[in-house]
Order: structure tokens, then C-alpha cells, then sequence
């Protein structure tokens, strides 16, 4: 098998992907610390083309260098804003018709192969801090929780690698038909 080459992949320019039709998803990032983790988030919103992601609190924001080695230019692709605090940005979500969900370990979160997205629904899902998680206040903010099944001595995943299997599942169900 030989690797093909981004030429041959057909990859969208900037300019392309700001104009083309994106999934109904948006991604917030609650008081994500690390640059590494805001840039793989905003590179996977790019594979998965996403409407934008909401970076709050201490999340940090382009342009960061740090950011950069992950993102590798998702930060000029992908739309994103800053939110001071993340309830503001739940808030702007709910009054634009948001569907909001935590993805978080709680009381009555929905086990994430049990959860079916419906169609015409636009989502957005809060990723929280590397080690805290998604704030209490936020998680009561938010219309339900998704929790990813986990089978190992872990009781959590990177925030990046949880972005990455929730958004490949919500990708997933959010375009079947196109896929």
C-alpha cells in the first residue's frame, strides 16, 4: 500500500472550508489548561467539520505556539471564540437553540452508544479541565451529560482523546446520510 499524499486526499483550503456546510456541532472547552489540548480539540473540529469551538476561562487561544504544534493551522480554519466564563457561553448557546451536553461522569448521564442524536438538533458539547473536569455549575447549566464507557483502572480519559471519541460519534449519527 503506498500513503497517499494531501494532494491526492483532495483536503478543502481555509477559504473553502469557512464557506462549505458544517455539522450542526460546536464544541466548548471549560478551563482546558493545556495549548496541546486546545489544539488537538480544534484539529479534530476541523477533520469532523464543525460550526466552531468556544474556547473559555483559561483555555488558552490562538495564537499560541504551543497551540500551533497541535492544530497545525486548525486555529485558522475552524472558527472559534473566547468566553470569559463558560456559563455566559451555555447561555449564548441555549438562546441560539442549542441542544447543550456535558461530557461527564454524573447521576443520569446517558451511556454515549445509547444516545441518539436527532436529526435538525444543533449540538454542543462542553469538554472540561484536564483534571476537575466540567464544573458542577456548567454540568447543572446543561440540558444532559454523556459519559463514555470506560473498562480500565482510569476513571477518565485525556480531554482531547474524549473530544475525539464523542465527536466521531456525533459526527457519525449527525451526517449518516452522507457517509
Amino acid at each position: 500500500m503506498k500513503k497517499r499524499t494531501v494532494e491526492e486526499m483532495g483536503r478543502l483550503t481555509v477559504n473553502d472550508f469557512k464557506a462549505s456546510d458544517k455539522t450542526p456541532l460546536v464544541v466548548v472547552l471549560d478551563q482546558v489548561r493545556s495549548a496541546h489540548n486546545v489544539g488537538s480539540v480544534l484539529r479534530t473540529a476541523d477533520g469532523f467539520r464543525l460550526e466552531r469551538v468556544l474556547l473559555c476561562g483559561i483555555s488558552p487561544t490562538p495564537p499560541d505556539t504551543d497551540l500551533h504544534k497541535t492544530a497545525l493551522g486548525a486555529e485558522d480554519s475552524v472558527d472559534w471564540q473566547h468566553f470569559d466564563d463558560t456559563l455566559d457561553a451555555v447561555r449564548s448557546l441555549h438562546g441560539q437553540g442549542y441542544c447543550v451536553l456535558a461530557v461527564e461522569q454524573c447521576e443520569g448521564s446517558i451511556p454515549l452508544q445509547q444516545f441518539k442524536a436527532v436529526q435538525g438538533t444543533r449540538y454542543a458539547l462542553v469538554l472540561g479541565h484536564e483534571v476537575t473536569g466540567v464544573q458542577q455549575a456548567v454540568v447543572d447549566a446543561c440540558d444532559g451529560c454523556l459519559e463514555i464507557p470506560q473498562f480500565g483502572t482510569k476513571h477518565s480519559f485525556n480531554v482531547s482523546v474524549a473530544g475525539g471519541i464523542v465527536l466521531w460519534e456525533m459526527f457519525k449519527q449527525l451526517n449518516a446520510n452522507q457517509l
